[in-house]
């Protein structure tokens, strides 16, 4: 039979991750013989040419799943039923689906039925239904594709080494034009000893001003408290410095961004969410894998033609 689509798959996925099933790769085989997916069928691939329309879909299942709080990823490529899964699956539900998962607060923040109240707050990832238009479909699968691809990389971010961590957020700043967009215009501080300072970086391409950065390669629930952007500060004052950025793969608490309100300092605060989206912005860690070009009608070229040329 057909490849099923992936809200058919959401159950059979988490079953199977329950089961033992560590990744999507390994349920994919279980998945093509429980729905009679014929060879041909499994080897479809999807337009991009990178993975097969079955092992897309099951991905995307994976994803939602996730989103609700039905599955775990404590590292990449490695997936864990939570107790909230194992409830739902205790219920023995016949189908799980999006109005299924709806019930599930995570995911609708997500999907941006809800705000999660994060500053900044995470980017909504809107669903697509059949009322949209072509154009508007488009785009809410763009936001969605960047929202898994956000997740992912906080996910990589986690499995790189500080050092790695703290030379991928001086490539970052100069993919976004500080020291003109040299990367020689940045460097890194001593492992050991840097008194609260990972690394420099000119701020144009004259060297006029320097910008000072701290990176800290957090769990998500471990926040960035006020105690750490006091040292920050701190830091910066004994450079004789007032400017600085502050990057985290978690987040800032509420005082940690209020104390800096009161600080002379001009700080700027990076948390996860941002950090992702300005690397898929800035192409830092991330290819685009496929163009989809949409035409439209050339009114200057109909209307540029002479009566000799529309005759006949």
């Amino acid at each position: 039979m057909p490849v099923p689509d992936y809200e058919t798959l959401m159950l059979p996925v988490l079953r199977l991750i329950a089961s033992g099933a560590k990744n999507v790769g390994e349920c994919v085989p279980t998945l093509k013989e429980e729905f009679g997916i014929s060879d041909e069928e499994a080897r479809e691939l999807i337009p991009s040419g990178r993975i097969t329309v079955l092992q897309s879909r099951a991905h995307w299942a994976r994803t939602y799943l996730s989103k609700a709080g039905l599955l775990h990823s404590p590292k990449r490529n490695l997936h864990i039923v939570t107790d909230r899964g194992r409830q739902l699956l205790a219920a023995n539900p016949e189908r799980i689906d999006n109005k299924v998962l709806e019930q599930f607060e995570g995911f609708n923040e997500w999907r941006g039925a809800s705000s999660s109240g994060a500053q900044p707050p995470i980017e909504p990832a809107p669903a697509v239904d059949e009322s949209q238009t072509p154009d508007e479909a488009i785009a809410s699968a763009h936001a969605i594709l960047n929202s898994a691809l956000r997740d992912e990389l906080l996910g990589l971010l986690q499995e790189v080494t500080p050092q790695q961590f703290e030379r991928l957020i001086l490539d970052l700043l100069g993919a976004m034009g500080y020291g003109g967009g040299d990367l020689a215009n940045g460097l890194m501080t001593k492992t050991t000893g840097d008194g609260g300072i990972d690394g420099i970086i000119n701020e144009d391409a004259l060297g006029l001003d320097a910008v000072y950065v701290q990176a800290k390669r957090y769990a998500p629930e471990n926040k960035i408290s006020r105690p750490d952007i006091q040292r920050f500060v701190g830091s910066l004052t004994g450079e004789g410095a007032n400017k600085g950025v502050f990057v985290t793969t978690s987040d800032f608490s509420r005082e940690a961004r209020d104390y800096l309100t009161r600080v002379q300092h001009r700080i700027v605060l990076i948390n996860g969410q941002m950090l992702a989206k300005l690397m898929i912005q800035h192409r830092v860690g991330v290819r685009a894998r496929s163009t989809y070009v949409i035409s439209s009608v050339d009114e200057d070229y109909f209307s540029g033609l002479n009566p000799a040329q529309t005759d006949g």
